[in-house]
């Protein structure tokens, strides 16, 4: 893939319909993209289907949702949830009585992590007891699913996985050397990656945001031609990061996040996808725009391209409610720092020989610099200086706005999708608001 296959054109029309089901293949969780097509398949009256990561008790093993999660999670959703454990990846698995990859990181510290070597064939034991275990339960996931959806009807997959950082102390001081240091704190992404460490979340991240997709979309083929063969139509989606178009120097131009170490597995993710379109199966992944949610955070300037969707917002015929996203966020600011400050800010960002260095679409995701760091978390960590409130940002308000159309492309679109792979950038973002709210 050599340049990003952008949707310009806004969905129209939608196959779902009261009484069509909608299958969210993922726990539903605080904030984020989850929620929007949620939304819309309440909207369209669709009969809401959900499944659940279980929990893990004191001795680790896995286990179904209790009575009171479960009410709990079914309230969240809106719907029923098929009360079978799909964690997906490895890093708690093992054959009983042996030693899972978790277990195997403990010894690592800040000083020897590096150095670590790890049983790279106890690893491999653990990967494949994994996979058999989420692959089995995926399969009792659709004998149960094909009891609850009749013939004819329409069905709607939406894959929500992704992660898959293995729980050990050592990992949280590394991600806030990589993703928040500078200056001395400052710590190469490369590093992780070319270590044992490193490779053994890379599997992992492939677990739980690629492979998964693959299952899911292989784990449902008898469910899948019954119910073409009975005249429905069958849809998969998945949520993507591959980097975003945004106006910059008054031109969308392609710019990403630097370093995303979870952007190997979302390509493997791309792959999973255009492998199923290859075989006529309509699966689409959906790359989307940068947003703060839970799981982002630890990203420090992921947030930053958010802030110029207000320019899209403007270019993209924005009117009376464009206006007020600007006011909106004008009042979320100090008195004496203007917006017009804020998207100087970026603007200088973005046109640093520095960010310029790493829009390199073939190259992605390039590991990070000192000199990147030392750019853009100054420049995020100045922005959030010139906030009222740290817990109010511009780019929460942003975030719910990107959420807000994303839901609604992802769902029309989706009924005939244009392939496998689709970026939804700030231009089609700024015209799905202004047309929502016009």
């Amino acid at each position: 893939m050599n340049s990003p296959t952008s949707l310009r054109d806004l969905p129209q029309t939608s196959i779902f319909r009261r009484g069509d089901v909608f299958v969210l293949f993922g726990e539903l969780f605080g904030r984020g993209y989850a929620n929007g097509l949620v939304t819309e398949a309440r909207k369209a009256g669709m009969d809401i289907i959900g499944v659940t990561v279980g929990r893990r008790d004191d001795n680790n093993v896995l286990r179904p949702l209790n009575d009171e999660e479960l009410a709990a999670a079914e309230a969240n959703l809106g719907g029923r949830i098929i009360n079978i454990p799909l964690m997906a990846g490895f890093d708690l698995d093992a054959p009983p009585g042996e030693p899972t990859p978790t277990d195997m990181l403990e010894s690592m510290t800040l000083k020897n992590w590096p150095d670590v070597r790890l049983d790279w064939a106890q690893i491999d034991k653990c990967h494949e007891f994994g996979v058999k275990r989420f692959k089995d339960s995926v399969a009792d996931v659709m004998a149960r699913l094909d009891g609850m959806i009749s013939d004819g009807r329409n069905v709607f997959f939406a894959h929500t996985m992704a992660g898959g950082i293995p729980k050990v102390k050592v990992f949280l001081a590394i991600a806030n050397r990589i993703y928040k240091g500078r200056g001395e704190r400052f710590m190469s992404s490369r590093q992780l990656l070319d270590s044992d460490l490193g490779k053994l979340i890379l599997q992992n991240f492939d677990e739980v945001t690629a492979n998964s997709f693959l299952h899911l979309i292989e784990g449902s083929t008898a469910l899948r031609e019954r119910i073409t063969a009975s005249g429905g139509q069958v849809r998969y989606s998945a949520y993507g990061y591959h980097g975003t178009e945004i106006l910059i120097d008054d031109s969308y131009q392609w710019q990403t996040y630097t370093s995303y170490t979870q952007g190997y597995a979302k390509m493997r993710l791309e792959r999973v996808a255009q492998s199923a379109w290859d075989k006529g199966i309509k699966a689409t992944v959906y790359n989307c725009p940068e947003i703060r949610t839970n799981s982002s955070d630890i990203f420090v300037g992921v947030e930053l391209p958010l802030i110029a969707l207000l320019l899209a917002l403007k270019k993209e015929d924005g009117g009376p409610w464009s206006d007020q996203q600007w006011h909106a966020c004008r009042e979320l600011l100090l008195e004496e720092c203007p917006l017009d400050a804020v998207l100087q800010k970026i603007n200088a960002f973005n046109l640093s020989d520095i960010a310029k260095g790493f829009r390199d679409f073939a190259a992605w995701p390039m590991p990070n610099s000192p000199e990147l760091a030392d750019i853009m978390i100054g420049t995020s960590e100045a922005i959030i200086k010139m906030h009222k409130d740290r817990k109010s940002l511009i780019t929460d308000h942003l975030s719910a706005l990107v959420l807000e159309a994303v839901g609604p492309l992802m769902f029309y679109e989706s009924s005939n999708p244009n392939g496998p792979v689709l970026w939804l950038n700030h231009d089609i973002i700024a015209r799905k608001l202004n047309q929502m709210h016009g």
